[in-house]
């Protein structure tokens, strides 16, 4: 289990994070929503050990960045590798032997061609691809179905399902709700860096309600639409 205690992030006088209190277990779906700005990026972050932080995060192993792998939003791509050699350099970084690559490429991916070169949707897919090739027990997915074509949404979807049966611990942020309700066993409200709102299963359309009306407001009627 990861357990983060009392987790607080500044930058300069500006704070990100107000003292987050979560606990993410092996075998279940996690998601982080929030509107943007609200820390989600921060947070996960902060669990990845790329910032440093005030509090304390936890979890059964050694080094908690040696057992996860994280999908950053904007995934980061040297200009000169081709695909391959991408996943080749995140296994080589983790001591992990690559095998039967092209078999594993299921995102289709043309891995002979330039990284740099691929679209969004393309590189979101390869970075995601690299940590699977990993043996990871924990997955930060910080918007994974954003940019990506629908039928590799589909997929993604049922990658996320796959790693639960397996007892991975996975948590996940997106912005489309109904991506979050087919993934999720539970799922966080993060508001301007605090956890205000944890939904389970049975409560995530009360949840889905109430952000819908707090976003929403009296706001279209503002715009004076004819």
């Amino acid at each position: 289990m990861i357990k983060i205690e009392n987790v607080s992030k500044f930058y300069g006088s500006h704070q990100v994070l107000k003292e987050v209190n979560l606990s993410f277990a092996g075998g279940r779906v996690y998601g982080i929503v929030g509107e943007n700005g609200s820390g989600k990026t921060t947070l996960f972050r902060c669990i990845a050990g790329l910032e440093n932080f005030d509090g304390n995060i936890t979890s059964p192993f050694d080094k908690l960045k040696n057992h996860l792998g994280f999908l950053m939003t904007e995934p980061f791509i040297f200009s000169k590798i081709t695909g391959r050699e991408y996943l080749q350099l995140l296994a080589n970084a983790r001591n992990v032997k690559l095998s039967d690559v092209e078999e594993r490429n299921i995102f289709e991916l043309p891995l002979h061609q330039y990284a740099s070169t691929y679209s969004t949707g393309m590189k979101k897919k390869l970075a995601l691809l690299a940590i699977l090739l990993q043996p990871n027990d924990c997955f930060i997915l910080d918007e994974p179905f954003n940019g990506v074509d629908i039928q590799s949404n589909i997929l993604i979807t049922q990658i996320i399902h796959r790693l639960r049966e397996l007892g991975k611990t996975v948590v996940i942020s997106s912005h489309i709700f109904s991506t979050l309700r087919d993934t999720c066993d539970e799922i966080h409200l993060l508001h301007r860096g605090e956890i205000i709102e944890t939904a389970g299963k049975e409560h995530f359309d009360q949840l889905e309600a109430r952000m819908k009306t707090s976003t929403t407001g009296n706001k279209i009627e503002k715009l004076g639409l004819r």
